[in-house]
Order: C-alpha cells, then sequence, then structure tokens
C-alpha cells in the first residue's frame, strides 16, 4: 500500500465530525498535501479542509502548501477544483504572494486556452513545479481534451506547440492514446461528425383527456 492510501483513510477519519477544524490537525493534513504532489495522487476534499482551516487561522498559512494544493487542482481540469481552492484564499495572497501569483496567472492561461503562453510561462518558472510529479503530462491530457471537443482536424505543428513542443514520439503517443490519425500532410483527424451524430427518436405522447378537452373547446 502507497503512503497516500495509508494517509487517505486516516485523513479521512479525521475530517469526520467537529476534527476538521481543529487547526492542530494541519500538519498532518500539510503532510498528505506533499504525499499527493510526490505521489501525483489527489484528495479535493483533503485540500480544501486545509485552505478552510487557513482561513480560520491566518497565522497558519503555508504558502508552499497553498501552491501545492492549487498546482494539484490545475491537474484536475476542467474540472472547477481550481476556482474552488482560488475563491478560498485571502486576496493579500494573492496579490503579494510571488508563487501563488504566478500559479493564478498560470491557472488563467490554461482556463482561456491561452496553451502556447501557458507554456512559456512555465518555462520561466520551473521552480513552481518542482515536487509536483506528473504535472505536465496532466496538463496535456487537458489541453488534448480541448482539441477534442474543438478540432475536426488539426496541423501536427500546432498541436505540437498546444502540447509545449514534446518529443515526436510523445505527440504520437498522445495522438495514440486518443485514436487520432494524421495524414501525409501533417494533418491530424481528430473528430470525425458522422460517427458522432446519433439520431434522436422523440416520442410524443397525449394522453385521450388531453385530446377530448381540446376538441370541446375548438366546438
Amino acid at each position: 500500500m502507497s503512503s497516500f492510501e495509508q494517509m487517505r483513510a486516516n485523513v479521512g477519519k479525521l475530517l469526520r465530525g467537529i476534527d476538521r477544524y481543529n487547526p492542530e490537525n494541519l500538519a498532518t493534513l500539510e503532510r498528505y498535501v506533499e504525499t499527493q504532489a510526490r505521489e501525483n495522487a489527489y484528495d479535493l476534499e483533503a485540500n480544501l479542509a486545509v485552505l478552510k482551516l487557513y482561513q480560520f487561522n491566518p497565522a497558519y498559512f503555508q504558502t508552499q502548501v497553498t501552491s501545492q494544493i492549487l498546482l494539484k487542482a490545475l491537474t484536475n481540469l476542467p474540472h472547477t477544483d481550481f476556482t474552488l481552492c482560488k475563491c478560498m484564499i485571502d486576496q493579500t495572497h494573492q496579490q503579494e504572494e510571488r508563487p501563488i501569483r504566478q500559479i493564478l496567472y498560470l491557472g488563467n492561461l490554461l482556463e482561456t486556452c491561452h496553451f502556447q503562453s501557458f507554456w512559456t510561462s512555465l518555462e520561466e518558472n520551473r521552480e513552481l513545479i518542482d515536487g509536483i510529479t506528473g504535472f505536465e503530462d496532466s496538463v496535456r491530457k487537458f489541453i488534448c481534451h480541448v482539441v477534442g471537443i474543438t478540432y475536426q482536424t488539426i496541423e501536427h505543428r500546432l498541436l505540437a506547440e498546444m502540447l509545449g513542443d514534446p518529443l515526436d514520439t510523445q505527440v504520437k503517443m498522445w495522438m495514440h492514446k486518443y485514436g487520432w490519425t494524421e495524414n501525409e500532410d501533417g494533418q491530424i483527424f481528430i473528430y470525425n461528425q458522422e460517427e458522432s451524430v446519433k439520431p434522436k427518436n422523440i416520442v410524443e405522447k397525449i394522453d385521450f383527456e388531453s385530446v377530448s378537452s381540446i376538441m370541446a373547446t375548438s366546438q
């Protein structure tokens, strides 16, 4: 059993009842956040509990832990975890704590689909994701999700740029994962409209009483 699984059971018990709001449990919860980052695992409920305890006890606030929570929330896009976490962080910390401010900026770039700008900014701030195992691949998974619902075809070069210009073998790995194919001109086929469109049978049921009342009023 991994460290994450062992801690998850203990944290689950800790979060039930009044102990959820006991600041003495922060040390345990903060170690749990670090374990999530290290083992590429995720527990939104526990992370929100940490941010709530920081709200109740501002003196206990930890910039590093909060940064890890935000980065882990980004790995779960397109779910709204990042917005939930952001709303629980005091504006002062958002504006004055550099790592938090920078992570919020990265999150905004991802949420607005400015993927090339995201990778450029991330490259300039690589230290932000130190210790966050699997962060880049989680982001690429989200980008592929966006591409899958947006494009029918996309140029190989553009897809590579959106994925942060990884090795060509990695681009092909993501294509294979989602069943995308490429022709000789470098066009990647994303979406088959004909295969996805399914006719819907619409059945309307009208009972006799409804018909008879309409006929009576029309006489």
